[in-house]
């Protein structure tokens, strides 16, 4: 929504690229978006039933942050009351408030794996349309915040970490979380990570565990209707991946060091890759069945 000083040009449209940095207004936005989505979910405990059950979850998440995230005794948590000095909330939004930039993103994926799944994507939702709007460049996917802004791009991993595909999905998400540690990425075994999911995609639809890469998708065009530009495209990265030259083996050589735009591409990729082969593999079979 641009406001009249927008249109006319006095005020900037879209504020400059936020990375590695957090300003005042996306700060308070993201504050914001935890006090309605989470913390205005407590009430005060009735003197006959005690706590209702969303108050018992805010108070399970606060135990959460003494044990897990601040490592503090549970003992030293104050009540959590609102407007009262020195309770839980008043703690939880000082330090929010005095936080570095990847200690709020720090804060926000700890409340999202510890809240009621439907909390969660409620908060998720409202973060990334606040993350957009204050044009920062990261997103949350799939409990993870990483720096990637191209919605294509986030549609192509979640839709891939969404699969009933157990293994395949298992190295994606663990891709995921590597690439998006904020203090400590691992490129190298995010790239290994995204590979893997395509083997073990592949390896399932070609209905042969034991096979490599190559050799399922070899299976794989024979069954399904796939253009050959597209079968050599595939065979490339397979030996991209695969061959002495190829990034799995150039990536046991720690003078090799892989970036962030290496592993966001690896990501990106395989991700499409593994959406386009299960889409393709299920037309084939409603075609199979017509017939």
């Amino acid at each position: 929504m641009t406001l009249f000083s927008q249109r006319k040009g006095i005020k900037p449209i879209k504020k400059a690229f936020q990375r590695e940095v957090i300003d005042d207004e996306l700060r308070n936005r993201l504050w914001s978006a935890l006090k309605i989505i989470v913390w205005d979910k407590w009430t005060q405990a009735n003197f006959y039933d005690g706590f209702n059950v969303e108050s018992k979850m805010v108070n399970g998440l606060l135990d959460h942050f003494w044990v897990n995230y601040f490592k503090w005794p549970l003992d030293t948590r104050p009540a959590f009351n609102p407007g009262i000095k020195n309770d839980a909330y008043m703690i939880l939004r000082d330090y929010f408030y005095k936080a570095d930039w990847h200690e709020v993103y720090d804060f926000i994926e700890f409340v999202i794996k510890n809240i009621h799944p439907i909390w969660a994507k409620e908060l998720k939702n409202f973060c990334n349309k606040l993350l957009e709007d204050e044009n920062a460049a990261y997103r949350i996917i799939d409990d993870e915040i990483i720096e990637i802004t191209d919605e294509i791009e986030i549609d192509a991993i979640e839709t891939a970490a969404g699969l009933p595909l157990t293994q395949s999905t298992t190295h994606l998400k663990r891709s995921l979380e590597l690439i998006s540690d904020k203090k400590n990425p691992d490129y190298r075994n995010s790239i290994k990570e995204s590979i893997s999911a395509v083997e073990a995609c592949c390896k399932y639809i070609a209905h042969d565990p034991k096979a490599t890469l190559g050799d399922a998708l070899k299976k794989i065009t024979v069954s399904t209707s796939i253009h050959p530009a597209l079968e050599r495209g595939f065979s490339a990265i397979y030996g991209y991946t695969n061959d002495s030259g190829g990034i799995r083996h150039a990536l046991t050589d720690e003078k090799e060091t892989p970036s962030y735009a290496d592993a966001k591409f690896m990501l990106v990729a395989c991700s499409s890759f593994i959406n386009f082969l299960t889409t393709k593999v299920a037309e084939s079979g409603k075609k199979n069945q017509k017939k």
